[in-house]
């Protein structure tokens, strides 16, 4: 890789002093009053009353553009910076956007076991909201600002998913305005087509309004078993078998320091007169160090140990480093002094660092930089982290387990699949080889992925064909709902929508 500029050493490598003094504090802000706001909101019960009016809305707008000659395509007006993804979908700018203000929790049926939320509640948000009343969702992807309806277009997977699948699994229905402006329900038992083809569809069959998301009671801690293991094959045989073992491990997830060292950790949930006070670990307080650094702490004392977590501090341990990549933008931010004086502000919102970025740090960033999401069966596990290692060689390696039913839909197992069992490689940061180039690896990548009889999450670049994209993703259904509910003209396909080609 080329050396950097002066010019480009002061916008990246001197980022961090926008990011600390202003993205920070704007970050912490931006959150305090969506908190507040969201408990208000719900507490009044005025976002069921409200609900209603907002999808006349969308239905209006999506007539109107019919009126209008339906010259071109629709989409969200949701700004592109304000996604999770690094990336800004120009699509946008040439698509007849559609306001969806939809980001409330609207209603909390302990009888039933649901919670139904409008599609912009984010993570955060519905973890607390659920927990005070001793509820949560059996899936909790671990990022704040990751929100149910991208979860649900695109894909989310945790470390119960192992148990439970992934996030379009714990959801029961899905409410969507059609092409023709009108209001349709679906779940297994109705319209059951359109409920399995929604996930995975990125908004192309419909603008989604609502859904309902099964719950599950929860305590208050989870008792989380850290094992360190040395040698690949070791860490693919414990991690595997960790997972089988549902009865006993609710969680399961790994992070691969080196090719050759990873910490396994297992986890479940535990009732108060469990808990031990003195093995009591905290570890979403602003002054402790980031999850991945206490796990390699761990790692280095070669010592298997256990803690009790706060429930929904384990389901965001993640958050305020962005795993790790936090790290690339504030090099010191770990650093004690840091922490205790500005740790109380973060996480950072990636929807912030998108709005600040120049074109200079986003060519940069696209230069040196990979961030994908590899789902693979575990059968393929230590292959595909070999490759990895020679192609990318970034660390840690986020390990995270799930199952894979045989639903239909874009995502099927391969047929002759042995297991259901998969795993999610997630590579995030810097590669340290000289081989990296941006498209060339990333498409050995998917070209691995492919051969593994795996799938890429489209959060990140992708560079598959077009007809690629067909044999890694099964179109047979979705291509019957895009027919049946007229979606052709009025919504473009999976793939004008997540190839890198359309995303800036």
């Amino acid at each position: 890789m080329a050396s950097k500029t002066l010019t480009e050493i002061l916008l990246v490598d001197f980022r961090w002093i926008v990011v600390v003094l202003f993205l920070l504090p704007a970050s912490f802000l931006y959150n305090l009053f969506y908190s507040v706001r969201s408990k208000i909101i719900f507490k009044l019960h005025s976002a069921p009353r409200s609900h209603d009016a907002k999808v006349a809305g969308i239905q209006k707008q999506v007539r109107k553009w019919k009126e209008s000659g339906a010259k071109i395509k629709m989409c969200t007006a949701r700004p592109g910076w304000q996604t999770m993804s690094f990336r800004k979908p120009m699509y946008k700018k040439t698509s007849y956007q559609i306001n969806c203000n939809l980001v409330d929790v609207l209603d909390v049926d302990t009888k039933r076991k649901v919670v139904r939320v409008e599609p912009l509640v984010s993570m955060g948000q519905l973890s607390e909201t659920l927990a005070p009343l001793g509820w949560t969702i059996p899936i909790v992807p671990e990022l704040d600002d990751l929100t149910v309806g991208g979860l649900v277009m695109g894909t989310g997977v945790e470390s119960s998913s192992h148990i439970y699948g992934l996030f379009q699994h714990i959801c029961l229905s899905y409410e969507l305005v059609l092409a023709d402006g009108s209001v349709v329900k679906c779940s297994e038992n109705e319209n059951s087509d359109l409920f399995y083809a929604v996930p995975w569809s990125y908004g192309t069959l419909g603008l989604l309004t609502a859904v309902e998301i099964m719950i599950i009671p929860a305590t208050k801690y989870i008792r989380l078993h850290y094992e360190p293991v040395v040698g690949l094959q070791n860490v693919v045989d414990k991690f595997e078998s960790a997972c089988r073992d549902t009865k006993k491990n609710k969680y399961v997830e790994g992070l691969l320091y080196t090719l050759d060292e990873a910490v396994i950790m297992t986890g479940e949930m535990v009732e108060d007169s469990e808990v031990e006070p003195d093995k009591v670990n905290d570890i979403s307080k602003w002054y402790k160090p980031w999850f991945f650094v206490h796990v390699r702490d761990i790692l280095k004392k070669r010592e298997k140990t256990y803690e009790y977590v706060p429930l929904r501090e384990y389901y965001h341990r993640h958050s305020r480093a962005l795993f790790w990549e936090i790290q690339d933008i504030v090099p010191f931010g770990n650093n004690i002094i840091f922490r205790y004086l500005f740790g109380w502000l973060l996480p950072v919102k990636v929807s912030l660092l998108k709005l600040t970025q120049t074109e200079t740090v986003k060519k940069l960033y696209e230069n040196n930089h990979i961030i994908q999401d590899l789902l693979v069966p575990t059968s393929t596990m230590k292959k595909c982290c070999e490759e990895f290692d020679r192609l990318v060689n970034v660390y840690p390696v986020w390990l995270c387990p799930f199952l894979l039913p045989n639903n239909p839909g874009m995502l099927q197992p391969a047929k002759g699949m042995t297991s259901d069992l998969y795993v999610d490689i997630g590579v995030y940061g810097v590669p340290k080889g000289r081989r990296f180039h941006p498209v060339e690896t990333t498409r050995a990548v998917e070209d691995l992925v492919e051969q593994s009889k795996g799938f890429q999450m489209l959060y990140a670049d992708t560079y598959r064909t077009r007809e690629e994209f067909r044999r890694m993703f099964d179109h047979g259904l979705y291509d019957k709902m895009r027919k049946k509910y007229s979606c052709e003209g009025a919504f473009p396909e999976v793939y004008d929508k997540v190839n890198k080609n359309v995303r800036d």
